[in-house]
């Protein structure tokens, strides 16, 4: 999807851009997660396929072989948000449980829809920057649902459309095979009117609880799943 040309890539040596110094602390800021799955790479054939190959009683006749490599590819990227609000309270949004968020009321954020299958439109969540000043700090994180494959198997990114300025884009390209969830952007009240965002693309091995431990949430986690065909 595309809301403008202008675009701001954050990368490790480009980290950080100030929504302050654009302009963009007003309205409705959409966050945008969209991904698609990577190429299966060729799989080198086992000794087992080769003996076969070897043993083939008619070499003009191809030995037919099964590959793991050319099996569709199943994923579930799921977008997320941490937040902690001025008043000390804090909580998250995410499509597992009843946490979808509300943007007429705190914490003023919103997760659209639960994208299960990567589509043009990918999954969105709402930020009201009218109500910055109750904002402290939000994370942005990306997790794998259960039994779906890792981090190295899709092209994922995440976009942050403001109300003024370009669009802030960071994408996930670590082949981080066996991770599970990745902090991707934390935007922070500075004060003084100062609103920041970062990029952070921090893989963990786990889900949101060891995200949170790495940034010092102190939620409470329970495990919790979708329900069937929702």
């Amino acid at each position: 999807m595309d809301f403008g040309i202008e675009r701001v890539t954050l990368d490790k040596r480009h980290h950080t851009v100030s929504l302050t110094a654009q302009g963009a602390l007003t309205g409705t800021m959409q966050v945008n997660l969209h991904w698609t799955a990577r190429a299966p790479e060729p799989s080198r054939p086992s000794a087992r396929e080769m003996w076969r190959r070897l043993l083939n009683p008619n070499p003009f006749k191809p030995v037919e072989l099964t590959s793991a490599a050319s099996e569709p590819l199943a994923v579930d990227l799921d977008l997320g948000c941490m937040y902690e609000m001025t008043d000390g309270s804090k909580g998250v949004i995410q499509p597992l449980g009843p946490y979808m968020g509300d943007l007429q009321h705190p914490p003023y954020i919103k997760l659209s829809h639960d994208d299960r299958s990567g589509a043009p439109t990918g999954e969105m969540m709402y930020i009201d920057m009218d109500k910055r000043d109750q904002f402290k700090r939000l994370l942005i994180f990306v997790y794998i649902y259960d039994e779906t494959p890792a981090f190295d198997r899709t092209h994922a990114v995440v976009t942050l459309f403001p109300t003024a300025g370009p669009r802030i884009e960071v994408r996930l390209e670590e082949r981080a095979a066996e991770a599970r969830s990745c902090a991707v952007l934390l935007l922070q009240n500075r004060g003084n009117g100062e609103f920041t965002v970062s990029r952070e693309v921090r893989y963990v091995y786990g889900f949101q609880a060891e995200l949170d431990r790495l940034y010092g949430w102190g939620l409470q986690w329970q495990r919790g799943y979708k329900p069937v065909g929702g």
